[in-house]
């Protein structure tokens, strides 16, 4: 989820998913924008079961004829076509450590996670830690804190809260409440393609608490409304259910 280095930040229920990971591995991904491949996906615990994209039609096809919303007959659908998902031997899920991961990651402020890293790569030749520096010193200083403050939050909350509080953040984002950061990213990443965003603030230090606070509160406008989420009949397993 490389939101950061577009001038955002994860979304779409990612503080409530990231936060469930093991440790503060949510956090370096959402920080640093890490890509993973399906097999690290399970492994880390976002996804259940690991399907060839050539299968995905026919399991699609299979699940169409179920007429139920029976776990147990889903899963067993699902776990016909499943594989066993073996992680490359590049895989960065394989070559992180998290001892050091979530003792850099777990820090209260961005400016200490960039500066526990830099002295993690002082004395160690990882080229992950490196690249975890890099993605840090070249994202949106804004997207990154913002970010670190939603997926806190979304460690104490349900799915709703997390999606409500994520949509009203997205709605910042849109309106250049606070920053053009999002449409600066854009900008760099998809239409003019220098690769080169100018953001604003431009550092982590002139970033500050105010600016911050100011996406996780409601719209001052009269054509904004909160997120309203559907209420269903099974709400609560849905609330409860693992993602």
């Amino acid at each position: 989820m490389p939101e950061a280095s577009l001038g955002l930040f994860p979304d779409v229920g990612a503080s409530y998913f990231l936060s469930r990971l093991s440790g503060f591995f949510g956090e370096y991904i959402g920080l640093t924008g890490k890509r993973l491949d399906g097999a690290e996906m399970v492994a880390c615990g976002l996804a259940t079961h690991f399907v060839l994209s050539t299968n995905l039609p026919l399991l699609e096809e299979e699940l169409n004829k179920v007429d139920s919303s029976d776990l147990t007959i889903i899963s067993t659908i699902i776990d016909a076509f499943s594989l066993t998902s073996i992680l490359k031997e590049d895989s960065v899920y394989r070559r992180c450590r998290m001892d050091i991961i979530n003792k850099c990651f777990s820090k209260g402020t961005v400016e200490e996670i960039l500066s526990a890293l830099e002295y993690e790569a002082i004395n160690k030749t990882d080229d992950w830690i490196v690249s975890a520096v890099k993605s840090l010193k070249t994202s949106s200083p804004m997207g990154l804190k913002v970010f670190l403050k939603s997926i806190r939050e979304g460690r104490t909350q349900g799915i709703d809260q997390c999606l409500i509080r994520e949509y009203k953040m997205a709605c910042h984002a849109l309106r250049r409440t606070v920053t053009d950061d999002f449409f600066e990213g854009c900008r760099a990443a998809l239409f003019d393609k220098d690769k080169k965003p100018k953001w604003e603030p431009s550092k982590l230090e002139l970033v500050s608490k105010e600016m911050v606070d100011q996406y996780f509160i409601a719209v001052d406008s009269d054509d904004w409304e909160e997120l309203q989420l559907p209420i269903r009949s099974n709400s609560t397993k849905l609330a409860t259910a693992k993602l």
